[in-house]
C-alpha cells in the first residue's frame, strides 16, 4: 500500500483549528486589549444612565434593551477595522488567497474568532448591565437570546465591510461609517423584541426574522468578504 504524498493539503478542519488557535494565542498575549469592548459596554451603558438622570421607571420600562444593544453594536465596531488589517500588513493575506483551501473558509474562522473574542466577553457582562438599568429578571433570557442570534450576525457583516476597506489606510472611521447602516436591521429586531415582549406581545416573529439573517449571513457574507479580499489583494 502506497503512503500518502508528504505535500498533500491540510482539511478545511485542520486549516480552521490552526488559524483559530494562532488568533486565540495572539488573543490571549494581548488579553488586555480583549478586555476593551466590554469596558466600552459598561461605559455606554453609564453615559445612557446619566444622560436620562437614573430614573428607575425610565430606565427599566423603556431604556433598558436599547441601551444594552446600542452598547454591544457599538463595543464591537472597536476591533473590526484590525479583523484583517495585520495579515495584511504582514503578508499573511496574499497567502490566504494561495492557500490550498477555500478563502472564505479562512474568512469565516477568522470571523468565529472575532465574535469569541469579542462578542463573547460582551455577552458575559449583559446580566450585570441589565442589573444596573433595572431590566426585570423575566426580560433577560429574552434579551441574551437576541444577543446570540444578533452578534454572529455583526460580525459577519463587519467582516464585509473590513475585508472592503483593508487596502485602505487609516480606515477606521470609514468602517464604521459603512458598517453602522447594516447594523441597524439586527439592531431594531433585537431591541425590539425585547421591548415588544415586555408589552406582552409576541416577539417570536422577530426572533425568526433574526434566525434567518443569521443563516443568511453565515452563507453569504464569507463568500462577499472573500471577494473583497481578492480585489483588494489583486
Amino acid at each position: 500500500m502506497s503512503a500518502a504524498p508528504a505535500n498533500s493539503s491540510p482539511s478545511l478542519l485542520q486549516a480552521g483549528r490552526a488559524l483559530l488557535l494562532r488568533d486565540l494565542r495572539l488573543v490571549w498575549r494581548r488579553r488586555g486589549d480583549a478586555l476593551q469592548p466590554a469596558l466600552f459596554a459598561v461605559l455606554v451603558v453609564v453615559m445612557f444612565a446619566l444622560a436620562l438622570g437614573g430614573g428607575r421607571q425610565v430606565l427599566r420600562d423603556f431604556v433598558a434593551p436599547y441601551a444594552i444593544w446600542v452598547a454591544v453594536l457599538l463595543a464591537g465596531l472597536l476591533s473590526l477595522d484590525s479583523l484583517f488589517r495585520g495579515d495584511a500588513e504582514d503578508g499573511s493575506l496574499e497567502q490566504w488567497v494561495l492557500a490550498p483551501v477555500p478563502l472564505a473558509w479562512l474568512v469565516a474562522v477568522r470571523t468565529f474568532g472575532h465574535w469569541l473574542t469579542t462578542a463573547v466577553p460582551l455577552l458575559l457582562v449583559v446580566p450585570a448591565l441589565g442589573e444596573f438599568l433595572y431590566l426585570p429578571h423575566a426580560q433577560l433570557p429574552l434579551l441574551m437570546l437576541t444577543l446570540l442570534l444578533g452578534t454572529p450576525v455583526l460580525s459577519l457583516l463587519g467582516a464585509v465591510v473590513a475585508a472592503l476597506t483593508v487596502g485602505l489606510k487609516r480606515s477606521g472611521i470609514l468602517v464604521a461609517l459603512l458598517a453602522l447602516p447594516l447594523y441597524v436591521p439586527v439592531l431594531v429586531f433585537g431591541a425590539g423584541s425585547v421591548a415588544a415582549a415586555a408589552q406582552g406581545l409576541d416577539a417570536s416573529g422577530s426572533l425568526l426574522l433574526m434566525a434567518a439573517m443569521l443563516v443568511a449571513s453565515a452563507a453569504l457574507a464569507p463568500l462577499a468578504a472573500a471577494a473583497a479580499i481578492r480585489i483588494a489583494q489583486g
